[in-house]
């Protein structure tokens, strides 16, 4: 395989960190704010030159689709977690219990509505996980549309800044999570909405139903 530049390494480096420790690849604009490059078209040279040269897969041109080649996979002797080459053990079903709002806070249908069977490596690993059907358009920013599935970690616990799915009140949204001093910061991602604020009095520990860990999307 050709020889890798400094700054493709860097960005195929990233990627796997990102697979290992969210179980989802990063997006363009989050490669370039970690790596220093200012436009999503930089960040696109170096992708298309790591599939040219057979170091990623890409599908439809979607960051979110990004893996490092199984020819990659097996050359490290200890594969990442969440990034073993292909086997059918690492298959698991996914039960799809409703939906969750990704804009307002919405009910969430508590009844098991379908179930998806996906490669493991897809969701970060091992943990019970469960899928929602997102409505809204708050978490577009996030590569989390309308329409979109999310494949939730259940956890009761989230590290700040990671995108959680909530209770606020008796309703589910899906959010950017931000532990604050005297509140708890639900942030969208998007710049046309405004947070949801809930004051650290009001908060209990069994409003985090579980972190996103993946996403898909119907073409």
């Amino acid at each position: 395989m050709q020889k890798l530049t400094e700054r493709q390494k860097a960005v195929l480096d990233y990627i796997v960190e990102s697979i290992h420790d969210r179980g989802y690849p990063p997006t363009l604009r989050e490669i370039g704010n970690h790596l220093g490059i200012k436009s999503t078209n930089g960040v696109n040279d170096h992708l298309r030159a790591l599939e040219r040269k057979g170091y990623l897969t890409r599908e439809d041109m979607k960051s979110r689709t990004l893996r490092p080649t199984p020819d990659i996979l097996k050359a490290q002797s200890s594969p990442p977690r969440g990034l073993e080459p292909y086997d059918d053990d690492m298959m698991i079903e996914i039960p799809i219990l409703g939906r969750v709002a990704a804009g307002l806070p919405i009910e969430a249908i508590e009844h098991h509505t379908d179930t998806v069977r996906i490669d493991r490596m897809l969701v970060g690993g091992r943990g019970e996980i469960f899928g929602l059907r997102v409505a809204g358009d708050s978490m577009i920013e996030a590569g989390i549309h309308d329409g979109d599935y999310v494949f939730v970690k259940k956890q009761l616990e989230a590290p700040r800044g990671t995108i959680v799915v909530c209770l606020v009140g008796e309703e589910a949204t899906c959010k950017y999570y931000y532990p604050e001093k005297g509140h708890i910061r639900l942030e969208p991602a998007n710049a046309q909405m405004a947070p949801i604020l809930i004051p650290r009095t009001d908060w209990r520990e069994t409003q985090i139903l579980g972190v996103v860990v993946g996403v898909f999307r119907k073409v």
